[in-house]
């Protein structure tokens, strides 16, 4: 377990001015400013709130029931936090906005659970709100309003079409609820339920949504957040008391690696679907607070979720209107899931759960303490994910560099999602996400290519085990990934999802990927181990992390540096291996952060069993380097032996497999 220095003889932040972070009060009011916001958006009887923008995937209908049941949410913890005493009369709308949606006769009713399976998703949020204000609000619902609502939610019980991911908690949450107000409920479904997300568990207090390796923010903002919270409702009696603990234990050992994941600026890791969701990145620190957790303390937890939502209000999120829309800081269509709708946003408001936290909770007079990256560099491994991890204190970025992600089961042979597959995310780039870095990855990744310059997936890879080193007086990450690439034929029709894409494919050979990670560089070792017969690639092509802005640096023989707007450097050294070509791609329209990125590529001749070696970089230290890179590697046996002299000078020596 980590020590953590007091606010007062902590390493200084690189932003003071959020040293103190946000009073409770400055939540509230951010809190409120978003609510009073769509209020001018809602029907005549305030059932539906249907904000701007084009329809979602799933029509008005549900875009209407979504925009109520997420703002509804904060509205809960608002009352909830103050005891009743509710500010805005909010309980008052949003009861008016429940008898109305429950009204069968009424045009402005809600879409029903057995109507569409969005509706499932959205009477979670309705009953979480309801069970948290029930002496304010669902108490004082005329009793015909009551049974209407159950009538509403009863569809959930013995409905076997809920999909086995973080899916399971909106059924356990309704049930928990219904069970409480003497509504149907079924115990075989809670037990089925139970087990399906224990069926998730993986190492460290990481779960996966779903059987696949689908590791994303929805580890903390469903799988962590939802058994904490049902766990305290009513409803739950009888089967929660045995997992409180355990649940809580893997909450606990989860959120050591989680605040480690959150850049200086607050930024969370831009990786996963759904991130239009933004600062529901802050959710599962609130509920750390809420069970207790022994191992992070209070003032880490309050500061890593006032930076991840001050991240974004400081960066037009909310925008000049109030509102949340799709995007990251500002809009960005593109960000959106099929599944999204103008209201799916508002589900950022989970890392707002603090203000359900009474005024006199110990987390609102608890000092702020400097996250992980503001205090020391570190160099770290999370298992179950595969992801190796730095984070430096010069520039406040974290990086991962990705052997186990992918959103796919082993020996799958869909396309590489963006989102999931590729070898880095961090807390200062993205991912491409133009509809051409779906069908071939360009940045953070190794391909060969075929005679039209198409890239290869490696989606259902092999994740070697990721580990840590030490070397020559320092700490490196270790981890390697393999197995078959493809090259991709989109199908015409995408479910749109996050996860990579479908369509027919054509095996182009087996690489072998390893990284070696310490600071801002990763040292990334490439093997091509054999080619399909039917086909010969090109070229083999490497590429490093993609920068908002078309500024190239000095590009060479041997190296490509692209150079962010924002003073974010991203560059490619060649170590082992001669490139043919080196240069920066420059894509339009491709990434949330801006509207051009640059992504540093080596092109390099295909040859068969021959290990080329190139230095990635990213970083905001304007630093330059003290020494030239080198990497040596020497075969013993069945073990790669590799020595590397890193550009501050430290060597090391580590072994692969």
């Amino acid at each position: 377990m980590s020590s953590y220095p007091s606010p007062r003889t902590g390493a200084p932040t690189r932003d003071d001015r959020s040293r103190d972070g946000w009073t409770r009060e400055d939540w509230a009011r951010t809190a409120d400013g978003m609510l009073r916001a769509v209020r001018p958006y809602a029907s005549p009887g305030h059932a539906r709130i249907t904000l701007p923008g084009p329809p979602g995937g799933y029509g008005s209908d549900v875009d209407g029931l979504e925009g109520f049941a997420r703002t509804f949410l904060l509205a809960g913890f608002r009352i909830a936090g103050e005891r009743g005493a509710d500010p805005g009369h909010l309980a008052e709308w949003y009861a008016e906005g429940i008898a109305t949606g429950t009204d069968p006769a009424s045009p402005e009713r809600w879409v029903r659970l057995d109507e569409h399976p969005q509706a499932k998703v959205e009477a979670a949020s309705l009953a979480l709100a309801l069970d948290l204000t029930r002496p304010w609000l669902w108490d004082r619902l005329d009793a015909a309003v009551r049974e209407r609502v159950v009538a509403y939610l009863a569809p959930a019980v013995g409905d076997p079409t809920y999909p086995r991911i973080n899916w399971v908690w909106f059924r356990l949450v309704v049930q928990a609820f219904l069970r409480s107000v003497g509504g149907p409920w079924s115990a075989a479904d809670v037990e089925e339920d139970l087990a399906t997300h224990d069926g998730f568990l993986r190492e460290d207090g990481w779960l996966a949504d779903g059987h696949e390796r689908a590791f994303d923010h929805y580890v903390g903002w469903a799988l962590h957040l939802y058994p904490q919270l049902w766990s305290r409702m009513a409803g739950a009696a009888g089967f929660a008391e045995a997992r409180r603990a355990r649940d809580t234990a893997l909450l606990d050992r989860f959120l050591l690696d989680a605040v480690r994941l959150v850049g200086a600026d607050g930024s969370p890791l831009v990786q996963g679907r759904s991130l239009a969701y933004r600062f529901a990145a802050a959710a599962p620190f609130w509920v750390g607070v809420l069970a207790e957790v022994p191992s992070t303390p209070l003032g880490v937890l309050r500061r890593a979720a006032t930076s991840v939502v001050r991240h974004f209000t400081d960066r037009g999120a909310p925008d000049d209107r109030g509102l949340l829309t799709l995007g990251w800081h500002g809009p960005w269509p593109r960000l959106a899931q099929s599944y999204s709708g103008p209201g799916s946003p508002y589900w950022a408001v989970k890392g707002m759960f603090g203000l359900a936290l009474p005024a006199d909770h110990p987390v609102w007079t608890a000092e702020e303490l400097p996250l992980p990256v503001e205090r020391d560099d570190y160099v770290d491994v999370i298992r179950a994910p595969g992801w190796l991890v730095s984070g430096t204190v010069a520039d406040g970025v974290v990086r991962v560099v990705n052997h186990g992600t992918d959103h796919a089961l082993p020996g799958d042979t869909k396309g590489d999602s963006p989102l999931y597959a590729r070898l880095g995310y961090s807390t200062a780039t993205s991912p491409l996400l133009d509809r051409d870095s779906w069908a071939d990855p360009h940045d953070q990744a190794v391909v060969l290519l075929d005679a039209r310059g198409r890239g290869t997936h490696r989606s259902g890879m092999t994740a070697g085990p990721v580990r840590t080193v030490q070397s020559g007086g320092v700490r490196v990450a270790v981890g390697s990934s393999s197995g078959v690439v493809r090259w991709l034929e989109p199908d015409r029709a995408q479910q749109d999802h996050g996860s990579g894409w479908t369509g027919r494919h054509q095996d182009a050979g087996t690489l072998q990927v390893h990284s070696l990670v310490r600071g801002p560089w990763e040292v990334r070792l490439v093997r091509v181990d054999d080619l399909a017969d039917d086909r010969t690639p090109t070229l083999l092509r490497l590429s490093g992390w993609a920068v908002t802005g078309a500024r190239t640096g000095e590009t060479g023989p041997r190296s490509a540096l692209a150079l962010g707007d924002d003073g974010t450097r991203s560059s490619l050294t060649a170590l082992i291996g001669t490139p043919t070509r080196t240069g920066v791609a420059v894509r339009a329209d491709a990434s949330p952060l801006g509207a051009l990125a640059s992504v540093p590529q080596l092109h390099h001749p295909v040859a068969t069993g021959t290990w080329l070696a190139v230095l990635v970089e990213l970083t905001r230290d304007p630093a330059p380097w003290a020494v030239r890179p080198e990497v040596e590697i020497r075969h013993d046996g069945s073990t790669t032996r590799v020595t590397t002299r890193w550009p501050d000078g430290a060597r090391t020596r580590v072994a692969t497999a």
